[in-house]
């Protein structure tokens, strides 16, 4: 790999969403919510930005393919395991999305292993991590955890987590059936 496909803004946007985990789980830990779904909308900008960046100024790389969607899922795995915490009903959700990520990984390794390759998210993905991200800066900075506003927005986050989920897995199968002919 080429010091000039490492060194990249987008790569620097991606490396700063991973330094923010930690820092969002300790805001939200020490209650502080408002600041910490401030983060979330912080990472969610630098998510938006290093993919617009890395297409528009040709800056894409395989680093950067690798660190994107570990970012993503490192963010998400840390919002909703620390509102286990605070929110009822969390836990579902929690289930719902290291369900869908870890089936997803397996599959990945699977397809990676026969040779195939997925070429970055997929629209549904890209619609679920934002509905995800906006449903959680509300729970986060708005009085509704716990309140059947909440759980609404819990229910619609899990409806496109459980959509993303099938429609990849739908692909990651389509992929399988097309490697072995």
């Amino acid at each position: 790999m080429k010091k000039n496909e490492i060194f990249t803004i987008p790569n620097f946007l991606t490396l700063l969403r991973i330094i923010f985990v930690p820092v969002f789980i300790y805001l939200y830990m020490q209650g502080e919510h408002l600041a910490s779904a401030v983060m979330i909308l912080v990472c969610g900008a630098t998510d938006f930005l290093d993919g617009y960046i890395a297409r528009h100024y040709h800056q894409i790389s395989e680093l950067g393919k690798a660190m994107d969607p570990v970012a993503d899922k490192l963010l998400q795995f840390a919002i909703v395991f620390c509102m286990i915490f605070t929110v009822k009903h969390m836990i579902w959700l929690f289930l719902l999305f290291m369900i869908k990520e870890c089936s997803m990984l397996v599959c990945w390794f699977i397809l990676k292993k026969k040779g195939g390759y997925m070429n970055g998210a997929m629209w549904f993905g890209k619609i679920s991590t934002a509905v995800f991200y906006i449903a959680m800066f509300a729970l986060i900075a708005l009085p509704i955890q716990n309140t059947l506003s909440g759980t609404i927005l819990m229910i619609v986050t899990a409806f496109f987590l459980a959509l993303s989920f099938i429609l990849y897995m739908k692909t990651y199968f389509s992929m399988f059936k097309d490697l072995k002919h």
